[in-house]
């Protein structure tokens, strides 16, 4: 077996001779179950050591490629019937989590791979493995890693929220932390208050545990207050889940004014506001945050630094009375026994070092200029925009002339994924906004997306010039 290695390739030998075996059986056709040459005769035929072959097929055992038959060696694996083989979907029940895809997810909810440092987070990553085993080995504790939580309540200081480490817990992401919530503070036939539109995920997570909602607008300058009022005159919800700043999907911030009415009304109506600040960090500028207003009396308040560093990760946090805390630990150990050690203190060590302070201020910078980048484009004749942010991920915004099935079609045609803007309402009713992630507009394939509506946005105008004259 000739495999015709390069040695002067970049990358691992190890997966250069792994690519070269798979290649070798695949071109030549070897049927299952053929034997393949000894480890040995391998070495010695393409000048390898032993063991980088042993390596070799380790790995191409554990893919299936090849078994090992003990005493025998190693054959090509017996390939599953057609029947049994996996089948790939051709519509995903989420096409934006479809990492193998190559179009432009322009209308996802997180930063590109470019976009990321992995050079200080696989340091961070190298640096725990070798000086702390626990972290490799042991379950965290119930609250999470006292040495994180150290960490965020010195980062929650510098926001204005002021609290003790017992008042914090760690969780698997945002998500997590949400869930938690409604798990420990409400049951089936609960209601609540959400913004519409709003956070999809939290949508199907409260129908899964049969809570029932009530949607309130949301305004440029944070939820509509009229309607909130109405609301609470008619029904006595118990929470009100909603984003502070550069709320998803809109990209809007709570006004100061709508934050002190809102804690004013919590207090009036007897209920409590689950502050969802997960993109905290990309903050410009002063914002009005209700648990640094409100010192956590009727406050919940949770974040997380998957959007941030890493989605992979999987680490949040929520914030809250201690009471609380200590019923989300034992929901939490119930359900989960835990988050990741290892992960907990990789993120520690980010925000020990300094990486993660520098990381989130570069990214700032690079969000504004797309952010403001973004909005030259979108050209009022041609978009409607929602407000204007000024700041973060997202702009909510719809074509003026171009129906919302041809703006899919013209998307399909790109190669680009949208979100469509239904999904963010509480009922999914039908809606032609869209989510725009700044993150992605640069792109080519989204460059020739806006291009696209704005010619066909000016051939549906002259056309209707043209009915109005006759």
């Amino acid at each position: 077996m000739d495999l015709k290695i390069d040695r002067n390739a970049k990358g691992p030998l190890l997966r250069h001779l792994v690519a070269q075996i798979t290649g070798w059986i695949n071109t030549h056709g070897v049927r299952a179950g053929a034997r393949m040459p000894s480890i040995r005769q391998l070495a010695t035929e393409n000048d390898l050591s032993l063991s980088s072959v042993i390596k070799a097929y380790d790995q191409l055992v554990a893919s299936g490629v090849l078994e090992s038959r003990h005493g025998s060696g190693f054959f090509v694996a017996q390939q599953l019937p057609e029947a049994l083989a996996p089948e790939v979907e051709e519509t995903l029940a989420w096409p934006l989590f479809d990492h193998q895809s190559t179009q432009l997810k322009l209308g996802c909810g997180w930063l590109p791979d470019a976009w990321r440092d992995d050079t200080d987070l696989a340091q961070a990553i190298r640096q725990v493995v070798r000086s702390d085993n626990q972290a490799l080995f042991n379950y965290s504790t119930p609250l999470g890693s006292a040495h994180l939580r150290l960490h965020i309540q010195k980062r929650l200081g510098l926001i204005d929220i002021h609290v003790d480490p017992r008042q914090i817990l760690t969780t698997q992401g945002a998500s997590h932390g949400l869930d938690l919530l409604v798990r420990t503070l409400l049951k089936p036939g609960d209601l609540v208050l959400v913004e519409s539109p709003g956070y999809y995920n939290l949508f199907n997570l409260l129908k899964l545990h049969g809570v029932r909602t009530l949607s309130v607008p949301r305004t440029a300058q944070g939820p509509d207050i009229a309607s909130l009022e109405r609301l609470l005159e008619e029904h006595r919800p118990s929470y009100f889940f909603i984003n502070s700043m550069y709320q998803n999907p809109t990209g809007t911030s709570l006004a100061p004014s709508v934050a002190y009415r809102l804690l004013q009304l919590a207090t009036l109506h007897d209920f409590r506001l689950i502050e969802d600040d997960i993109y905290a960090d990309f903050q410009n500028g002063p914002t009005s945050r209700l648990a640094s207003l409100d010192a956590l009396d009727r406050v919940i308040y949770l974040a997380s630094f998957s959007k941030t560093l890493s989605s992979s990760l999987r680490i949040g946090y929520v914030v809250a009375q201690p009471e609380i805390i200590n019923r989300l630990a034992e929901i939490k150990m119930v359900t989960g026994i835990g988050c990741s050690l290892l992960a907990e203190n990789v993120v520690a060590t980010l925000l020990a070092n300094g990486a993660y302070r520098k990381l989130i201020q570069r990214l700032r910078l690079r969000l504004n200029k797309q952010m403001a980048s973004t909005l030259r484009q979108l050209d009022p004749a041609y978009w409607q925009v929602f407000a204007e942010p000024s700041g973060g991920l997202f702009v909510w915004a719809r074509p003026r002339h171009v129906s919302a099935e041809r703006v899919q079609q013209i998307a399909a045609q790109l190669q680009v994924q949208l979100s469509r803007g239904s999904t963010f309402l509480p009922q999914g009713e039908a809606c032609d906004w869209l989510r725009l992630n700044v993150a992605y507009t640069q792109d080519a394939r989204a460059q020739s997306f806006f291009r696209q509506i704005e010619s066909e946005s000016t051939i549906g105008t002259t056309v209707l010039m043209g009915m109005d004259i006759k």
